[in-house]
């Protein structure tokens, strides 16, 4: 789940270190002070959370020390220099070995802010694609985390599995929160490009020059974007903030690669303007290369029972991460689950899922209110009026009840019998009905 980067400042000044700290702290980043390179690396490893700030001159271990030994526990670490006047050119030598950039003293709060939230940009891209990686060797198992039975759901792993024996690129669009990124990584994992590089980009994240820089060079240190992604895939989200000029530069690449296309494009579109389509955004050559293939993620609330079966399995897993017990649905919360218009699909309704693990843990709150406080749009109701058979959602919240407790005995049939006070016979129905399998659960 997502969690907020923190800023470690590293600097042998007092005054210094506090000061950073504390308009830092300002802009709401969450830091963490070090008086020392040896202190900071005693808790900075790889795949530390968060970004470094440090000094370059200081006693003991000097800047340029530090930044060789985070290079060598984490090559993907975001680190900013401090510089005072005239070190700029040992400050150039720190970016060739690995630092992101500089701030020479004294420097522009602005500036640091900007260079802060570029870093914990890129920081939370680069551990969300490490621990999507870990999963591609397994194109099951990617596919797998797409979880839902309902009617769109099993047509969405059917094009995956369909589009990714394709060599078109493709253009994923759908609302916010659909799972967008992890579909483009579904596709690469379940198709020929698997055992190749998958690079992923976000085109709203950086400035046209230096989004243009990284894509295509020059690059200080390292392979540009389209080299380091050579035969495999290059996946660009928030595709529609590509500028005019960026556009007939990856026109250009996309041709010069010819058919079958050595690389393959996914483009990720993550909003329109008002009352704008991706076609009035995109120029149209480009735009129907990338949509060559298309998918577009179902939203959350066309989804029907997916969304009790999501919401219990991360009810599940936040109740097993902080160590409590899993909350136990009434047949009013889990109607008010199926009847919410989720405008933040699945990244709302994981929000919901760990408030509802914190509340029950206090003992207190209820479903209602946090689909009210979750909702960032007043102007969206908290529940849908369109309303259901009471049938569908009685069975809707009683398969949820039976696959809940089917999991966490384990498949042991006796112990749920006993828990849902059903006779066997009853119960084997209504899991034939329902579609679960015991087997499942061992």
């Amino acid at each position: 789940m997502s969690r907020m980067m923190k800023i470690a400042i590293v600097d042998d000044e007092e005054d210094m270190r506090q000061s950073v700290s504390q308009w830092l702290a300002l802009s709401g980043f969450d830091t963490v002070t070090y008086d020392c390179a040896e202190a900071a690396l005693k808790e900075i490893g790889a795949d530390w959370p968060g970004v470094v700030i440090s000094d370059i001159r200081m006693p003991g271990m000097d800047g340029m020390e530090f930044l060789k030994r985070l290079m060598g526990v984490d090559s993907g670490l975001p680190v900013i220099m401090i510089t005072g006047h005239g070190d700029v050119p040992m400050a150039v030598e720190a970016m060739r070995l690995g630092a992101m950039d500089f701030l020479e003293k004294p420097f522009d709060p602005d500036r640091m802010n900007e260079l802060a939230k570029r870093a914990t940009q890129a920081r939370r891209q680069t551990l969300e694609n490490r621990a999507i990686r870990k999963d591609l060797a397994n194109g099951e198992q990617m596919i797998g985390k797409l979880i839902g039975t309902s009617e769109p759901m099993e047509r969405l792993r059917e094009d995956i599995l369909d589009l990714s024996q394709a060599d078109g690129h493709v253009l994923i669009d759908g609302e916010t929160g659909t799972g967008k990124t992890l579909v483009a990584h579904a596709l690469h994992a379940t198709g020929s490009r698997a055992g190749k590089a998958m690079v992923t980009v976000s085109c709203a994240a950086y400035s046209e020059e230096d989004l243009a820089s990284m894509l295509f060079g020059p690059v200080e240190s390292g392979l540009p974007l389209v080299e380091k992604a050579r035969g495999g895939t290059l996946c660009l989200e928030d595709i529609e903030a590509l500028s005019q000029s960026l556009q007939a530069r990856l026109l250009t690449f996309i041709s010069d690669q010819g058919v079958p296309a050595e690389t393959r494009i996914v483009a990720i579109c993550n909003q329109h303007g008002e009352g704008m389509t991706l076609e009035d955004v995109l120029r149209p050559d480009l735009y129907f290369r990338l949509a060559a293939l298309k998918i577009t993620l179902p939203p959350l609330r066309n989804r029907g029972e997916d969304v009790l079966t999501i919401f219990a399995r991360l009810a599940e897993q936040f109740a097993d991460e902080y160590g409590c017990d899993t909350p136990e649905l009434t047949a009013q919360e889990a109607a008010q689950l199926l009847q919410a218009p989720w405008p933040g699909n699945v990244r709302q309704l994981i929000n919901v899922a760990e408030r509802a693990v914190l509340q029950s843990r206090r003992g207190s709150g209820s479903i209602a209110s946090l689909l009210m406080t979750d909702d960032n749009d007043s102007s969206i109701p908290a529940i849908t009026t369109e309303g259901k058979p009471l049938k569908e959602y009685v069975e809707n919240f009683e398969k949820m009840l039976i696959d809940n407790t089917m999991r966490r005995h384990k498949g042991s049939i006796a112990s749920v019998m006993d828990e849902l006070c059903l006779p066997r016979r009853t119960l084997n129905e209504k899991m034939a009905k329902y579609g679960l399998a015991r087997q499942d659960y061992l």
